[in-house]
């Protein structure tokens, strides 16, 4: 049972998904309070899973079965065995329903219909139901049968157009970005679909049905770069780091490292004018408005980056921390969590697993003034709880044994 005092303690989640976008919205929903039961396949569970090496190293200091992956999303929730292709195991499904407020699922569009766990199943026995359904390319529509990766997603919704250097440069050409994006991003909407469509029954007493599709989102969070296109008729094209609309905004390379630079007005700019000991920029026409920088960005560019190579990487970011003018090293994955600021917040935590070590958590951003959002379990080994939810569903011991026996469970 769930004794969380988080803002959705009073909600309940019933996870049919696996790998990444649907995950990561049940993941966010248990920080929240939420109490997410993770339905996986008996004996193989979630596949990320099994997405290492790395895996969580045991007491023992041998791997685990629990790959980084897994542990990334997985953060919350009680896992529960079943076999959704077993008539019993549908049954259970069903069950679990009957008691929730939420279903997460990203199977293929059709697919839980064959086992009568789809949207009209479910809502028939439960029509307070909010059931989301996540898959690469939504419920309609010519591709909607068809399977979805993360990677496949940014290049065909154009992320991977506008990532990664200029052709023609070293390393020039299309890039991912170097985290999954897309279904995090995927993830982000669907906790708020939900929640939303939570709300509106809180009103009208209904639940829903809410299609997400990772191309309906990437194409969604194209955000500027669409919009330059929209109003503009330009195709954006791949330009490093430097930024299309705000400049100057790019890597530079200081006498000791590098550094990103990013002036985001022409207050911020005269600032770092300033700084760099070049005050007549400031009543400079080429350079005196964001939108002149913009347009004689490769003439700027090259005076800063002269100007640049005389500073030492600390001693700049000093001299324009001062001015208020943002500019900041490029921090390693490593550097990110000995920033004196991320550990003020508090964003590393450590969990007692079950295997008998602490698991390291990257735990959630969100902070209430007025609401508890208390450290969650560790991610669950597979089917760690299956015992307790059957039990609270009223199996006695006998049944669940027989359960596990025919491989329901």
């Amino acid at each position: 049972m769930n004794a969380s005092n988080g803002p959705l303690s009073h909600v309940k989640v019933l996870d049919l998904s696996r790998i990444l976008a649907a995950p990561w919205a049940g993941q966010i929903l248990a920080d929240l309070g939420a109490e997410v039961t993770k339905v996986e396949r008996p004996g193989a569970g979630d596949d990320t899973r099994s997405w290492g090496p790395p895996f969580l190293k045991g007491a023992d200091g041998k791997d685990t079965q629990e790959a980084g992956y897994y542990l990334a999303v997985n953060r919350g929730k009680r896992s529960i065995t079943v076999s959704l292709d077993k008539p019993e195991g549908q049954r259970i499904v069903r069950e679990l329903a009957l008691q929730a407020d939420i279903v997460l699922e990203n199977y293929k569009a059709g697919t839980l219909e064959r086992y009568g766990l789809d949207e009209a199943s479910l809502r028939k026995i439960n029509p307070k139901l909010i059931y989301c359904s996540v898959t690469g390319f939504g419920q309609t529509g010519p591709r909607r049968d068809q399977p979805a990766y993360d990677f496949l997603i940014q290049a065909m919704g154009g992320l991977m157009s506008v990532t990664g250097e200029k052709d023609g440069r070293p390393g020039g050409g299309p890039q991912k970005v170097g985290v999954p994006i897309v279904d995090l991003m995927t993830g982000m909407y669907t906790a708020v679909a939900v929640l939303a469509a939570l709300a509106r029954r809180n009103e009208t007493g209904r639940g829903d049905h809410v299609d997400i599709a990772m191309l309906d989102v990437q194409v969604a969070t194209l955000s500027n770069q669409a919009m330059n296109y929209l109003v503009s008729g330009k195709v954006p094209k791949r330009n490093g780091n430097a930024h299309p609309n705000i400049q100057p905004q790019d890597v530079y390379a200081c006498a000791d490292g590098d550094v990103i630079l990013v002036c985001g007005n022409d207050g911020q700019f005269a600032k770092l004018a300033e700084v760099l000991g070049r005050p007549d920029w400031i009543a400079d026409e080429r350079f005196a408005s964001n939108a002149q920088r913009v347009r004689n960005i490769g003439e700027l560019s090259a005076q800063l980056r002269d100007l640049f190579g005389e500073w030492e990487r600390e001693r700049l970011i000093a001299a324009l921390d001062v001015a208020g003018v943002p500019c900041g090293p490029i921090n390693t994955v490593a550097d990110v969590f000995k920033d004196p600021q991320v550990k003020a917040r508090g964003l590393l935590r450590q969990v007692p697993h079950p295997s008998g070590v602490d698991v390291p958590q990257v735990i959630s951003p969100i902070r209430f003034a007025e609401a508890s959002m208390e450290l969650r379990p560790p991610p669950p080994l597979l089917g760690q709880h299956s015992d307790d939810i059957l039990a609270e569903l009223g199996y006695a011991a006998a049944d669940i044994a027989a359960l596990r026996s025919s491989g329901v469970v």
